[in-house]
């Protein structure tokens, strides 16, 4: 168990040496590629750095105020459909992309989350609160309401599933 957690370990390391010496190479082949490829990561570090930032801010936050030996009780495999209740909630009230959310959710499980509240929690994010009016615009009230239900409905299933898993 230790060789993997230290392969684990030194894998972004490896990753970085390989990215750099694949730019390396670029430059001395094709040096109008190698601009190219840098300007287009500058483009994406610009905007993931500050979702990243809040992420980390939202971490601390929640490792701030909140024990986490109370995120473990209540997202354990004990907590049961309370558990499942907080993960719809949450995914629901959730907004920006997921990728956001990752780091995050990762985090809480470390603490003790649940995997299966973790699936909860990623399938709820459909149900996107700011967009219902649009919704309800586009395709009516009784479709909006019996979707948006289905996908809380189904959450459950999810749930029990990856609790088999």
């Amino acid at each position: 168990m230790k060789k993997e957690t230290r392969k684990n370990k030194f894998f972004g390391f490896y990753f970085l040496i390989t990215v750099i010496v694949i730019y390396v190479i670029l430059f001395f082949l094709n040096p109008d590629e190698f601009n190219k490829s840098l300007l287009a990561s500058w483009k994406i570090f610009k905007m993931v750095i500050i979702l990243i930032a809040f992420v980390i801010f939202l971490s601390a936050l929640i490792n701030y105020f909140l024990n986490p030996m109370k995120i473990a009780k209540n997202l354990s495999k004990e907590a049961g459909f309370k558990g499942w209740l907080i993960s719809a909630v949450g995914g629901i009230i959730s907004h920006g992309p997921p990728y956001v959310w990752y780091p995050l959710i990762k985090n809480i499980q470390d603490k003790g989350m649940n995997q299966s509240f973790s699936a909860v929690f990623l399938y709820t994010r459909a149900v996107k609160i700011p967009l219902l009016p649009m919704m309800i615009v586009f395709f009516g009230w009784h479709f909006t309401i019996i979707f948006n239900l289905m996908i809380i409905i189904s959450s459950i299933f999810i749930w029990k599933i990856m609790e088999r898993i």
